[in-house]
């Protein structure tokens, strides 16, 4: 039963359809960095209008936001550093309390379940590099990031490595800045 579940990450990530020039996969609703984006899952939520998501390159630089305010800026990448420790470090409580209550891209309650299923079966781990923050406003802002996830199932120890690029949307709750959804662009594999 649990093998099952690698194998269906592993399957749909080979599924993923091809963006831009051929070189990259994209996915709009996965945890995992494979399921549709009808589905949502603990490592990724889904994005319903992907043209109020995403990030432009100048050059090959990711484009970072400009005129946000110091402590918006603070908050947001702390925000997304709690997002990726807490997962790591499987603090169900902590990663929870940076998930939006009324997300766009997936439903809490599901999303708690799927984190309590894959911390059960799965040691995740999430690292991300080129931390920028490319789009703000007083309501949402984006934060860009290299992502690099290696995943083993816990009793089989059976591996995967994916890295790729990924947006995650904040939007203001509470005055909180939370996740509502997550744009991922995975890297081909070679």
């Amino acid at each position: 039963m649990k093998f099952k579940y690698m194998v269906l990450f592993a399957i749909t990530t080979l599924l993923l359809t091809a963006c831009g020039n051929g070189n990259d996969e994209k996915n709009e609703g996965s945890v995992n960095d494979g399921e549709s984006s009808n589905e949502s899952n603990a490592l990724e939520h889904g994005v319903t209008d992907q043209s109020e998501v995403g990030f432009e390159m100048a050059g090959g630089k990711i484009e970072e936001a400009t005129d946000v305010p110091k402590e918006e800026r603070e908050a947001i990448l702390a925000a997304f550093e709690t997002y990726m420790t807490a997962f790591n470090e499987e603090d169900l409580d902590a990663y929870m309390s940076v998930i939006a209550k009324n997300p766009e891209g997936f439903e809490y309650d599901q999303e708690e379940t799927l984190v309590k299923e894959t911390f059960a079966e799965y040691e995740v781990n999430r690292t991300p590099e080129d931390v920028t923050l490319i789009k703000y406003d007083e309501n949402q802002a984006q934060v860009f990031a290299t992502l690099h996830t290696s995943m083993e199932q816990k009793e089989t120890g059976a591996k995967l490595e994916r890295s790729g690029r990924q947006v995650t949307v904040f939007a203001k709750e509470d005055g909180e800045w939370r996740v509502t959804s997550v744009f991922y662009i995975g890297d081909a594999a070679e």
